[in-house]
């Protein structure tokens, strides 16, 4: 009886140390209402923004627009290597490199059709862009800016993270599958299913070998690297995008308008938590030194009988939610 009056107690300590995030800030940057993904280079006090047919740069440590990269069509994903940004633009099938510094334009890598996420794979110096409509994974070179080889994959590639080896993991969206990419081998090394996951996009994870998986169906799939087993779990609406941070993962609900966070409690993954962001908010950046999130958004028109709620012009700007 004591240890399990031991345990109860452990359980409620350890939801109630779940952090509390409060809205801090919203940086304006106005423009048209369409955007993809975040990428934030802690070290450099930058955050990148994919904002439709450009990428827009913002301060940290002030939280003010200091620029543009503009000339893309079609901007979904961001990574950064040394003093030099990559952003995939999806209508042209290509991967944009830019100048950090002056935000200039200094090459363009033909990559297969519709580039989406990109990461940097620091251990093997290598940069991978996923091809949604192509099926494919391009792996780039980052100092000849050249494209050393395509993956062939079996399914529409979301997001990607990269493990402490340099293994990529990353969904595969219409398959509802996890799939291990050896980056330097260029072969997908194992396949995992996320059953009953439909449509995966978002991906964290850990430092301790676990992967959250954001789902379509209102699902979060927890996936233990070492004994591969996946576990569900509960989550909002229209997730997009997921980040690791302070012990928890969280999820970027679009749909409902709020982040759903997770944590583990007595040896097992649970959600602790919901914290309320904006509609619309479904990409999500984590700063780990300053303990802030960031995410896009805009406000919408009501809806229209089945049609997708539009974003309004001239109101597009990024949430800053900050710890407390």
């Amino acid at each position: 009886m004591k240890q399990l009056a031991f345990l109860l107690a452990a359980n409620v300590a350890a939801v109630a140390a779940v952090p509390s995030y409060k809205l801090v800030d919203n940086i304006a940057i106005g423009g048209e209402a369409r955007w993809d993904y975040v990428h934030l280079d802690s070290a450099a006090h930058r955050l990148y923004v994919a904002h439709g047919k450009q990428v827009d740069v913002i301060d940290t440590q002030t939280d003010k627009v200091v620029g543009s990269v503009t000339g893309l069509n079609g901007a979904h994903g961001i990574t950064t290597v040394g003093g030099m940004g990559y952003a995939t633009s999806g209508d042209d099938n290509a991967v944009i490199v830019f100048d950090l510094n002056t935000l200039k334009q200094t090459a363009s890598i033909k990559v297969g059709k519709k580039p989406d996420a990109i990461v940097y794979d620091a251990p093997v110096d290598r940069i991978v862009a996923f091809n949604g409509h192509s099926n494919s994974a391009s792996i780039i070179d980052p100092k000849k800016n050249t494209v050393l080889g395509t993956v062939e994959l079996a399914g529409n590639p979301e997001f990607g993270v990269v493990g402490s080896d340099g293994t990529v993991y990353f969904n595969i969206e219409d398959k509802g599958e996890l799939n291990v990419l050896d980056v330097k081998a260029m072969k997908i090394t194992q396949t995992i299913s996320l059953k009953p996951c439909e449509e995966p996009t978002g991906l964290a994870m850990d430092d301790k070998g676990h992967l959250f998986s954001v789902c379509k169906n209102k699902m979060m799939m927890v996936t233990d690297l070492a004994t591969k087993k996946v576990v569900q779990l509960a989550n909002g609406a229209g997730p997009d995008g997921a980040v690791w941070l302070d012990g928890y993962a969280f999820s970027a609900n679009g749909g409902d308008g709020n982040l759903t966070v997770v944590g583990d409690v007595g040896g097992k993954f649970e959600q602790v938590a919901t914290i309320e962001t904006a509609y619309g908010a479904r990409t999500i950046a984590a700063d780990p030194a300053t303990h802030k999130l960031y995410l896009p958004t805009a406000d919408f028109k009501p809806a229209e009988g089945k049609a997708k709620r539009q974003g309004i012009a001239g109101t597009f700007r990024v949430l800053v939610l900050e710890k407390q």
